[in-house]
């Protein structure tokens, strides 16, 4: 999991109430557990406080108040996140209210805000959290002569955008048609081909600097008539 500090860093007073606003994005892949921090500036202890965690400003994310929280006794979180949320029973003393979300899906990515209303001065935290999706690359030779072969590797529902590239048994990185790109909602489908002409092992590597995530999957050429294979 990557967390970033965005740059933005606003200070606003209204009608003598000063508000914080922290631009936060936290970004994780698919099935692992998402922290989403949120630290008081006074580091006070708030186990007997109230906070509140919603996303996109309506959903009810996690609802604490003065001990009584949406895992014990208190109703009304959405369900979407029934079962996933937890907070630092612990950190309650250092001011920190952050929360985990385990076992996260795309759905869950969004705007997420860690509100204290009854702070003097009330203090609001806002998140971003990107939720990444890292399929496994699919390798298919589409036209082959004892001479090359045309190979092709296609990446389905990646998110955040992927890089996608061929290379050989030794890591050179290999010239390839330029990548067909499609996206919709965030998710992204790309195709890349490239004609070899020796026989080998080819990798089409998918990286995701983002996520710090990077996979592959191997095929076997061997010219001179004989059947590629892959292996995975």
């Amino acid at each position: 999991m990557r967390t970033s500090l965005d740059l933005c860093f606003c200070l606003l007073t209204l009608c003598g109430i000063t508000s914080v606003l922290y631009g936060v994005k936290v970004v994780v892949g698919e099935d692992s557990d998402a922290v989403l921090p949120c630290l008081i500036s006074t580091k006070e202890n708030i186990t007997g406080k109230t906070f509140d965690w919603k996303k996109d400003g309506q959903k009810d994310v996690f609802i604490y108040r003065s001990g009584i929280h949406s895992n014990n006794a208190f109703t009304g979180q959405d369900y979407q996140f029934r079962g996933r949320v937890s907070h630092f029973q612990d950190q309650l003393k250092n001011g920190n209210a952050s929360i985990k979300i385990q076992n996260t899906k795309k759905a869950d990515s969004g705007k997420y805000s860690c509100i204290f209303p009854r702070l003097e001065p009330r203090q609001t935290f806002y998140i971003e959290l990107v939720v990444g999706a890292s399929p496994k690359p699919l390798i298919t030779t589409l036209d082959e002569t004892k001479d090359w072969s045309l190979l092709q590797c296609e990446v389905r529902g990646a998110s955040p955008k992927p890089k996608v590239e061929w290379q050989d048994s030794s890591g050179n990185i290999l010239p390839a048609e330029e990548p067909q790109v499609s996206e919709r909602s965030s998710s992204y489908n790309v195709i890349l081909k490239t004609t070899v002409t020796k026989s080998d092992h080819y990798r089409c590597v998918v990286t995701q600097e983002e996520l710090s995530h990077q996979s592959y999957s191997e095929t076997f050429v061997q010219l001179n008539g004989e059947i590629s294979f892959l292996m995975v």
